[in-house]
C-alpha cells in the first residue's frame, strides 16, 4: 500500500509539471520550459539522495511522495517540450520519449539487483541530477535554449504579435489554405 503511493502522485502532479511547463513558456519561451525541465530534475535527484540517507519508515514514506511528485512534474514538463522538436512527428517522439522512461525503470533495476540498496540510490540519485545539469545544454530548432540557440523570426514575430514571451505559448495551428482545399475538391470531381 505504501509503494501505491509513487503511483496515486500521478493522478496530479504530472497535470501540475505540464501546467507549470505551460505557464513558463507562456513567460519565457523554450526557455522557461527548460527552466522548469531542469528544476524537477535536480529536485528529484535530491530527494533520491535524502531519501538513501533516510533511517525510519516515516521519513522514508514522506520523502518517498516528494520524490514522486518530482518525478511526474518531470514527466509533464518533458511532454510539455516535445511537441516542440519535431512537430509533424510528435507522436513519435513521444513514443521515443515514454519508451526512454521504461529504458531507464529496467538499467535502475539492474542496478538495484547488482549493488548495495544505498550505493543504487546514490547512483541513481546522481544519475538524475546529471539529467538535470544536462538539460540545461536541450537545443530546440527555431527556440532559444538556456545556454546555446535563438529565436526563429517566425517565434519572435509570434512574441511581438502576443506580446508576452519570446515564443508562441502554443504551438501554432496553421491556417486553412483555400488554395490547396480547392485544388483537393477540383482532384475530387
Amino acid at each position: 500500500a505504501i509503494a501505491s503511493l509513487f503511483g496515486w502522485m500521478n493522478l496530479f502532479a504530472r497535470g501540475v509539471g505540464g501546467y507549470v511547463s505551460d505557464k513558463a513558456n507562456a513567460k519565457m519561451g523554450m526557455r522557461g520550459r527548460i527552466w522548469w525541465q531542469t528544476i524537477c530534475l535536480v529536485c528529484e535527484g535530491i530527494m533520491v539522495l535524502i531519501f538513501a540517507h533516510s533511517n525510519s519508515l516515516g521519513a522514508a514514506i514522506v520523502l518517498m511522495v516528494i520524490f514522486s511528485s518530482f518525478v511526474q512534474a518531470a514527466e509533464g514538463s518533458s511532454y510539455g517540450i516535445v511537441p516542440y522538436i519535431n512537430p509533424p512527428a510528435t507522436g513519435s517522439i513521444a513514443g521515443i520519449v515514454g519508451a526512454g522512461g521504461n529504458t531507464g525503470a529496467v538499467a535502475f533495476g539492474l542496478g538495484f539487483r547488482q549493488l548495495p540498496y544505498y550505493d543504487a540510490f546514490i547512483l541513481m540519485g546522481s544519475c538524475i541530477i546529471a539529467s538535470g545539469v544536462l538539460s540545461l545544454f536541450i537545443c530546440i530548432k527555431g527556440h532559444a535554449g538556456l545556454v546555446t540557440g535563438q529565436d526563429s523570426e517566425e517565434a519572435i514575430a509570434a512574441w511581438k504579435k502576443l506580446g508576452s514571451a519570446p515564443a508562441a505559448t502554443t504551438l501554432q495551428v496553421p491556417e486553412p489554405d483555400e488554395d490547396a482545399a480547392a485544388e483537393i475538391e477540383e482532384d475530387k470531381a
